[in-house]
């Protein structure tokens, strides 16, 4: 759980206790129940949301992964081509400068 194993717990939990008192720690315990359980209704509020707008719209799930993946591909597809110019253009620019440059070249 997060990385933290049983005598860290251990260790949290007594500092908690010292911290606020025997008294309050179950009344902390509570209202972070409480607020875990509305933050889980709330998302599955909001899941529920988007699944009503995407079944709204004639969506599903195979279809936008297909839509996904076609965007993908074409991005994929433009980056290739951008640099496949870039370097084309690049290679082009180093020759002119190697052109510019043969003659004055430094000899050792």
């Amino acid at each position: 759980m997060f990385g933290i194993g049983g005598g860290e717990l251990v260790f949290i939990m007594f500092i908690v206790l010292m911290l606020f008192g025997s008294d309050k720690v179950p009344e902390m315990a509570r209202s972070m129940g409480k607020a875990m359980a509305q933050l889980k209704n709330a998302t599955n509020d909001i899941k529920s949301e988007i699944q009503k707008g995407v079944e709204a719209n004639g969506l599903d799930a195979k279809s936008l992964s297909d839509m996904t993946g076609n965007i993908n591909s074409q991005i994929s597809k433009a980056k290739e081509d951008l640099l496949g110019d870039t370097i084309t253009e690049a290679k082009k620019v180093k020759e002119d400068i190697e052109d510019a440059t043969g003659p004055v070249k430094r000899q050792r």
